[in-house]
């Protein structure tokens, strides 16, 4: 199985260890992790996830980010924004996209201490896949 990832560059001290936690996860799963692109923030995902998703060896895509509260709401309106692009694009193309983004309404220190969590969005892609691939036969 290959999948990609998309990591947001925004909070890369908590996006780069959280692709490297991703990455041995999906290597501990036996699953190839094909294509990395790197994109400015969060809310820059989108059209890469659909261009990733029209290709056809790339079986899902986990995206890969934190959305770390600041002085407003905005935190909220980005990882809303995403998620919900997200969970369109999957039904879309008939593909699994896992959310491996922290956040929102989160301090620095709590997307530090939630960078394991990065290995969520790869189980989900996983699994997603092998239960299409059973379902179509």
């Amino acid at each position: 199985m290959k999948i990609a990832f998309v990591v947001s560059e925004f909070n890369s001290e908590v996006t780069t260890p959280m692709e490297d936690r991703a990455r041995r996860h999906a290597e501990s799963l036996g699953v190839e992790v094909a294509r990395v692109v790197r994109v400015p923030g969060v809310y820059d995902m989108a059209p890469v996830v659909k261009a990733l998703l029209q290709r056809k060896e790339i079986e899902g895509v986990v995206m890969i980010g934190a959305v770390i509260k600041g002085e407003t709401n905005h935190d909220e309106v980005i990882a809303h924004a995403i998620a919900r692009a997200g969970i369109e694009l999957a039904l879309e193309f008939d593909k699994p996209v896992g959310l491996s983004i922290i956040g929102p309404a989160m301090t620095d220190e709590q997307a530090v201490a939630r960078i394991e969590n990065a290995k969520n969005g790869v189980n989900a892609v996983v699994s997603v896949a092998r239960a299409l691939k059973e379902i179509r036969g």
